[in-house]
Formats: C-alpha cells, structure tokens, sequence
C-alpha cells in the first residue's frame, strides 16, 4: 500500500492530552517492551479496588477451568447486601492481547451494576505471547459460560448477559460472542465493542495513517498481533475468534455498541464490522468521534469529546437495559 501521509487531526482539547501521555508512553510498542509493560504498579490495582470499597461494591476472586482445562482467576463485583437478580456484566480486559489484568477498565461498568442492580464477572484471560491464540479467547469463552451456568448463584438473570471490553478486550468480546453463537453456548443480550481490536491483516488506511503518532499505533498494533498469532499473522491461518474482522457471517449475533476515533488505527476495521453487522441483519449503533485517539476516553475523560463518548455509551446500556 502506498505510504499514507495525511491523517485527521486530533481535537485540540485531546492534543494537549496527549502530549502530556507521550512523555509517559512510546508511541511504537516493541516485543522486548512486554515484560517491563507488565511490571505496571501494584498501585494501580488498589487505585481500583479503593475506588470499589468506596463506592460499597464488594469482590470476590474464583478459580475457574479456563482453555483445556487450566486453572484462571475471574472475579465477581457486586454492591454490597445486593439482593435479587439483574443482568451480567461479563468484562474483558484491553492491553494489545499482551499486557493489562482483570482490573483494566472495570471501574467503567460500575455505573451500570449499580443502576440495574447486576453482577460484573471480569476474566484474568492468559497473555501472549507465552500463551498464544486460541488461549484468550478460549479463556473468556469458558468464564463467559461459567458465568451463565452460575447466573442462578450468581443474582444473574441468565437472558440478560451483556459482554463488553475496550481495545483487545473489545476484540476478545467480539470473538466471544462469535463463539457463543456457533457453540450455541450463553444467549447474549448484546455486545459492548470499545474502540475493538478486530482485524490483523494491517491493510486499512487509518492502520497506516496513525504510525509513530498517538497512543497504540500501527507499530505496536503489529506487536500485538504478532505475540497473538506469530507467523500466521496476516495469512489465511487465522481464526474468526481470534480476528473477528475476518469473519464473512456475522448473522444471529447479539446487538453491538461500535465507537472508536477518526484518528487511531482501529477506525477503519470497527466501521468495517459495524457495516457487516447490518448487511447481516444485526442492531448496532456506531460512534465515531472527531478528533480522537486510541483510548482517549481513558486517557483524557476530562474533555469534552471524552465525555460524549461515555454518555453515548451510558446511553445504549441505559437502552439495552431498560
């Protein structure tokens, strides 16, 4: 492809932003970053779990059989003396398929367990590159279905299981949900797909457009594919869960929350799947926000874009839900 110079600019609000996270983050993740990514600070997770105590949820951590029968982590959060049953809010973590825990991005469904009276199941699925596909996906297809054979025990009701994650995580639902549907597993009430990471074939322009620039850029994109796949990135040798972009028959899948921003690599595959999803049949709502970059929302929640997109979000639950 020929080399893409022009891009959309990022909002001013959000280009402040950013220069402050460059300074904390390299714009181009490489392999030999992973292990020192990983080491990210005990402090981020106790940030998370005050923010819980706080807010008067309660956690609780259970070892499940995960892919060919390994032992993984999921945990439970619900309000404290919660009663009754309301929906699931199954979570699966961003991070490029390579780094992230459970925690990464759970505060964001607090809202919505509380407001429906639900349960939230987050999965420590396992991490490539030292686990390869099938094992994420694998991972989250097995505490999904854990979910849905405890919703009895659990105060969920059963018909009512949203899954959602931002960036891989949003990539690891979209490959979830394409599980469940083909196994005939967990019936979903719909699908949150946060800024997806769908597609590992590197061809679209916004995947080119957004190099050494931004947050998660095409570099590090290839990183993270590469960790998940190794040489079958890119060929005919990949899976539709693994890669949800490659999927031709997106038939029979649950309703989809789409938002990315004009200015991230993810742009064009997210507008691709959301378009595939109609021609299938399929209710999605997409979002594509001027301006913005890859995880902006999390990185700068202050501005006004960012606050957009959450309402937008707060707003299709709030529908989904209702």
């Amino acid at each position: 492809m020929t080399t893409v110079t022009l891009r959309p600019p990022f909002d001013p609000e959000l280009e402040a932003a950013l220069a402050l996270v460059a300074d904390q983050l390299p714009s181009t993740l490489t392999a030999e970053m992973i292990p020192l990514l990983r080491e990210s600070p005990v402090s981020a997770d106790e940030e998370i779990f005050a923010t819980l105590a706080e807010r008067g949820f309660t956690r609780r951590d259970v070892t499940i059989a995960g892919h060919e029968g390994d032992g993984i982590v999921i945990s439970v959060i619900e309000k404290e003396g919660r009663t009754g049953t309301g929906p699931g809010f199954f979570h699966t973590h961003g991070g490029g398929m390579i780094i992230g825990n459970r925690w990464l991005g759970v505060v964001g469904f607090l809202d919505w367990a509380e407001r429906f009276n639900g349960v939230i199941v987050t999965v420590e699925y396992r991490l490539a590159p030292e686990f390869p596909d099938p094992y994420p996906v694998e991972d989250c297809y097995a505490a999904l279905q854990w979910t849905a054979e405890n919703a009895a025990d659990l105060g969920v009701d059963p018909n009512r299981i949203l899954i959602g994650g931002a960036s891989a995580g949003g990539g690891l639902a979209a490959g979830t949900a394409l599980l469940a549907r083909d196994r005939r597993g967990p019936a979903l009430i719909g699908q949150l797909l946060i800024y997806p990471m769908l597609d590992d074939r590197d061809e679209t322009v916004s995947t080119h457009q957004i190099d050494g620039i931004g947050v998660w850029d095409r570099g590090s994109n290839v990183t993270g594919w590469t960790a998940l796949l190794g040489d079958r990135k890119g060929t005919a040798d990949v899976s539709i869960y693994a890669a949800p972009a490659r999927a031709t028959d997106l038939a029979g899948l649950p309703p989809a929350f789409i938002d990315c921003g004009s200015a991230e690599v993810f742009r064009d595959e997210d507008v691709a799947y959301a378009t595939r999803l109609w021609e299938a049949g399929v209710q999605a709502e997409l979002h594509v926000w001027a301006g913005g970059f890859h995880g902006f929302d999390m990185f700068a929640p202050h501005t006004a874009v960012a606050q957009a997109m959450l309402a937008a979000r707060d707003n299709w639950v709030g529908r989904l839900l209702a």
